[in-house]
């Protein structure tokens, strides 16, 4: 039995999993290239001049710095005021860059990991995965593997590149959950070759996680906490398709990841498995949503939203969850045949439109479907009201994970302002100023506020934080990959107190009632907020 202790010495190991998918593929990349050997020679170097010297796309290349930042590796110099940014080495930069060629074969490894979902683990892939698995019982040549050291830090980044998407791809297959129900097994029973397979079980054994008996397999505790915790590293496996372009991404064409068309499969990420892999940790936010929605719909019937408006409907998980806790724990459960709840489902990628329909009618869930765009929410009440006759504003608007995602517009009015946050953001491979990112989110609250000030905006959202305190805390945090993730794709996750800031601004005010932070600490990357107009 595992005891608390232990419990929190797995997770962290989780996140430094997470931390090695991005830092990993980000740090090879920038090592192949000179850059960090170019660092070590200069000690501070300005970001301008990076660019200028290895010809690289700013944006993508600022990502990837302020992650080696967060890994505790370099020192990041902002000045949103000048807007300048510089990077500086540190005690722990030689160490760091001299081991950066470790990351080699892992890296090569993830270009047969990225098509797990597809092609499985074939033969090639087992090839590559026995070279690593010998290096990897070798500790790569490491010496000092204290959890303080370096050389301990690269060699968690090295195994997380190995096991999170065989986790992911056992997790994704119910595989584990067969496994849940043994006593013990072989490798004949689950893989139609075998040898192979055993030899990843030899590998989960030789990490602890399994009990080997001449040729049967038995999950130990600490195996069975990191297969019941498989979709911790669903989100960040997802993103593979992009951390595998990295060397484009930063030094060569930028746009090499887009889609232009809404119903085009999206280059950058596993979408499926995305939604998989986040799906455990939305339970936990449901538990606060539901509070906001049961005191909303206990209410006396005029006073209630009219529905429910679900921006980034992805797979109608959300809606379904919404639904059941209105029909069960609220007053307006009991009337819904004398007011019915209009629940509409708006998504810009017409392919989760189509799942979204599938799923809600298997639920047996009355809702509109349609395409909206969360940047345009006059065309969204315009189509509503053209269509369905239903007015935007009479329903509680709700997002999950949105607003960071939305499509990059240049701000039409320049603020002063001087940006307080940390982040590093891009669109199309060129840096955003900080300035402008905040006061882009300012013109973007600001279109929603008509629609929300009747009965609120409810949102989940993602955060960054700044890297020195990322940096600070190494595994107890998977803030390196948040930012990988989103900086490389395109995505604005700002701090919980600039996001607040913003939404101030625009005349949006979180609900201290209902403010909650995810942990409840300075390293918050999840909020749930209720701004009211």
């Amino acid at each position: 039995m595992l005891s608390k202790t232990d419990k929190e010495q797995l997770r962290g190991i989780i996140f430094r999993h997470l931390d090695g998918i991005a830092t990993a593929t980000t740090a090879y990349s920038l090592y192949k290239k000179g850059v960090l050997d170019f660092l070590l020679n200069n000690k501070l170097v300005s970001l301008e001049k990076l660019t200028q010297n290895f010809k690289t796309n700013e944006g993508y290349l600022n990502v990837a710095l302020r992650i080696l930042c967060s890994q505790g590796w370099l020192i990041q110099h902002l000045d949103n005021k000048t807007n300048t940014i510089s990077y500086e080495t540190n005690d722990s930069s030689k160490s760091a860059f001299e081991l950066a060629s470790l990351y080699e074969d892992v890296v090569k490894l993830l270009n047969y990991s990225v098509k797990f979902p597809e092609e499985r683990i074939g033969a090639d892939a087992f090839i590559v995965l026995e070279r690593i698995f010998k290096k990897y019982e070798s500790q790569f040549g490491l010496k000092n593997t204290q959890n303080d050291s370096v050389e301990h830090q690269i060699l968690k980044h090295i195994e997380g590149c190995i096991v999170g998407p065989i986790i992911v791809l056992l997790g994704v297959n119910g595989l584990f959950q067969k496994y849940f129900m043994e006593a013990s097994f072989t490798a004949e029973e689950y893989h139609k070759d075998p040898e192979s397979f055993k030899k990843i079980l030899d590998f989960f054994a030789h990490l602890g996680w399994f009990v080997k008996k001449k040729n049967t397999y038995q999950f130990s505790d600490e195996g069975l906490f990191f297969a019941k915790r498989a979709s911790a590293y669903g989100v960040t496996v997802s993103y593979l398709p992009t951390f595998v372009k990295l060397d484009e991404l930063i030094f060569g064409n930028p746009l090499i990841l887009k889609t232009n068309d809404p119903a085009e499969t999206e280059k950058h990420v596993h979408r499926e498995m995305n939604v998989w892999g986040s799906g455990g940790a939305h339970s936990t936010y449901f538990k606060v949503i539901d509070q906001v929605i049961i005191e909303l719909f206990n209410k006396p019937i005029d006073e209630q939203p009219k529905g429910i408006l679900d921006m980034g409907c992805g797979n109608g998980a959300f809606i379904q969850h919404i639904f059941d806790v209105i029909e069960h724990q609220t007053l307006r459960g009991k009337y819904l045949d004398e007011h019915p709840l209009l629940l509409v489902g708006a998504d810009f990628n017409k392919a989760a439109l189509k799942v979204t329909r599938a799923n809600l009618i298997k639920a047996d869930i009355w809702a509109k479907v349609i395409w909206g765009d969360i940047g345009r929410p006059d065309l969204l009440a315009k189509d509503l009201k053209e269509d369905y006759n239903i007015e935007l504003q009479d329903l509680l608007n709700v997002r999950t994970f949105l607003d960071h995602n939305r499509i990059w517009e240049k701000p039409t009015h320049i603020t002063e302002r001087t940006s307080t946050s940390s982040g590093a953001y891009v669109y199309q491979g060129a840096r955003l100023n900080n300035n402008l990112v905040e006061d882009s989110l300012l013109e973007h609250l600001k279109k929603w506020k008509p629609y929300v000030e009747k009965f609120g905006l409810l949102v989940i959202e993602l955060h960054t934080i700044n890297p020195k305190l990322t940096a600070q805390n190494l595994g107890i945090t998977a803030a390196t990959a948040y930012d990988a993730t989103h900086g490389y794709s395109d995505q604005y996750i700002l701090e919980v107190d600039v996001f607040h800031k913003i939404a101030m601004e625009a005349e949006l005010i979180p609900d201290g009632k209902y403010f909650t932070k995810f942990p409840d600490s300075n390293l918050a990357t999840v909020s749930i907020n209720l701004l009211k107009g």
